[in-house]
């Protein structure tokens, strides 16, 4: 019998199996798990996980819960796990006596300047150092990375005085959008994170590029940008939730209520002469938060794939 008619003889896997060799292996293999002794070790770990997944998430539950209930039940000792009088009108109610679509339009505004400045600036200097390497790169690199030792507290009274009076041109930025949006142009985690992606993109990409008459500007635009959508979308993503996230800086730097963002516009509203209730400001945490929620959610993936990223993918 050929080798032909043999295998038509044999019986085809059924449908929707796959061999062995296809099955994405775990950390941990079905036959190690038959052992009680790794058994009982991976159910252990699952429970500390199932733990601090809880401690985790309860805070935000809270949060929502504390939302529905009222001001009365959301102070009492011990509080209470599920709301007794749900009041769904908290959430309105929040939206409209806090002006929240102003300060959601402030919020946006900001983070929208800050990821123009950082693509820019962070991204530009990222290429800089990778591709063009100019004179001491490898010195303004390392005090790039310096910066990521220093708490940010050390820096606070410089950053303030430049913006107070911008060194060279002396113009005031107190109060202004500027104020917040050129601090957020440089960072120095996003520079060694498009830095290390953009050493691994081929040499030989740029010098044909190069050879065909592109300035460095298109090689960078036309090149290293298309190949670099994943590590961009993480940066992005990054520099919106922290700008968005952010208290103290704008709280510093903006004394007008119409250019506060949302952050610093609820912490107004809880230490004025008549403050909001506390299921109010409650529900307007909730309502601040669920942007950057749904922001994650959607993007988790593409966050913790962007951070290991490190070389193109076939």
């Amino acid at each position: 019998m050929s080798s032909s008619n043999v295998s038509s003889a044999q019986p085809a896997a059924p449908h929707g199996r796959r061999s062995l060799s296809s099955f994405d292996r775990g950390v941990i293999s079905n036959m190690e798990l038959r052992r009680p002794g790794i058994r009982a070790g991976y159910l252990l770990l699952v429970i500390v996980l199932a733990v601090l997944t809880i401690t985790t998430v309860y805070p935000l539950y809270w949060m929502y819960t504390g939302g529905l209930k009222d001001s009365r039940e959301l102070i009492q000792t011990p509080p209470t796990f599920v709301p007794r009088s749900v009041s769904v009108e908290n959430y309105p109610e929040a939206w409209s006596n806090l002006n929240y679509s102003r300060y959601f339009t402030n919020t946006l505004i900001l983070a929208a300047g800050a990821l123009v400045f950082q693509f820019l600036v962070s991204a530009t200097a990222a290429y800089s150092l990778s591709k063009l390497k100019p004179l001491g790169s490898s010195i303004f690199l390392f005090l790039f990375l310096s910066t990521l030792m220093v708490p940010p507290e050390a820096y606070l009274i410089p950053q303030y005085l430049a913006v107070v009076r911008v060194p060279i041109f002396g113009i005031r930025l107190i109060d202004t959008w500027w104020a917040v949006w050129l601090p957020r142009a440089i960072n120095a985690f996003h520079i060694f994170i498009l830095k290390s992606f953009f050493d691994e993109v081929p040499q030989d990409l740029m010098d044909a590029a190069q050879i065909d008459g592109a300035r460095p500007s298109q090689v960078f635009l036309r090149i290293l940008v298309p190949l670099s959508t994943a590590v961009l979308a993480v940066v992005a993503i990054f520099t919106v939730i922290a700008q968005w996230k952010d208290f103290f800086w704008p709280f510093l730097v903006l004394k007008s209520t119409h250019l506060q963002p949302i952050m610093v516009a609820l912490y107004r509203l809880t230490n004025q002469s008549n403050p909001e209730p506390m299921n109010i400001i409650v529900a307007g945490l909730a309502i601040a938060s669920t942007p950057m929620i749904v922001l994650f959610l959607i993007f988790q993936r593409q966050i913790l794939q962007g951070i290991t990223l490190t070389g193109l993918k076939g």
